[in-house]
């Protein structure tokens, strides 16, 4: 059932949301607990982690997910996951920290793989499941001095297909929610970075650097990535699986 004002009826549904404390994550937690499910908010942060639950009455879950050998044996009894936990660093290759990059990837490929295949069991069972990745417009293009950043999520995308492929028998659909620059504190700490990157002013950065590519000149909402996954769960969406929901303000259409 899809309430036309609000999106679908989700009150039967348990969801798990990753990087929840705040931005796109708490977003997402409050999108689908509007919609009935019973969302946990899982983050490192864990005073974030608490406050978003408490907010939106789910439950919290504090978990590093750079820590993969503690996710290794996990089972988690979900009908929705979003994978949505990142970070971002801005540095040129040949001066890219090799540490930096491997955690990245743990955090925002490993850790998105071992998540999937705790909860997938319980979908299967179920015959129903939402899997839902916050990629980004780089898992479709990349810019200088994100080399573990984009890595990450263009190997997300692969990740997604895969999962959809193996789970379109059991009910289950995997999908990539692809924004451009959206206004949360991951895009905020990078001024800084980037600014110092190309000897540019922050005012500079945001205008000549995070929205040149893109038609909309804005930064995006939170709300609108939140509605992208919550259209994800619908029933009108059941069709959609292995591809990506992209909203860049026409960025990739350059």
């Amino acid at each position: 059932m899809t309430n036309a004002l609000n999106g679908p009826d989700l009150s039967a549904r348990r969801a798990i949301v990753t990087g929840a404390a705040s931005g796109i994550g708490a977003a997402v937690a409050t999108r689908l607990a509007a919609l009935g499910a019973h969302v946990v908010v899982c983050d490192i942060d864990a005073e974030g982690a608490a406050r978003t639950a408490e907010r939106i009455g789910g439950e919290s879950l504090v978990l590093d997910l750079s820590n993969t050998a503690d996710l290794a044996e996990r089972v988690f009894e979900a009908d929705i996951l979003v994978n949505n936990a990142g970070v971002q660093h801005v540095a040129p290759i040949d001066q890219f920290d090799p540490s930096r990059f491997a955690f990245m990837l743990r955090l925002m490929l490993e850790a998105p793989f071992l998540l999937s295949r705790a909860v997938l069991p319980h979908m299967y069972e179920g015959g129903w499941g939402r899997i839902v990745h916050i990629s980004s417009i780089h898992g479709l293009r990349a810019s200088a001095f994100k080399s573990a950043y984009v890595s990450a999520k263009h190997g997300l995308l692969g990740l997604s297909k895969v999962i959809a492929l193996e789970g379109a028998a059991n009910g289950v659909t995997s999908n990539c929610v692809c924004p451009g620059y959206v206004r949360t504190p991951l895009v905020e700490n990078q001024l800084a970075d980037q600014a110092a990157v190309h000897g540019l002013s922050v005012d500079e950065v945001v205008s000549d650097v995070l929205l040149a590519r893109s038609a909309v000149k804005r930064l995006i909402e939170p709300e609108e990535v939140a509605g992208a996954v919550a259209y994800l769960c619908s029933p009108e969406a059941t069709s959609i699986t292995g591809t990506e929901l992209t909203l860049d303000g026409g960025w990739s259409a350059s």
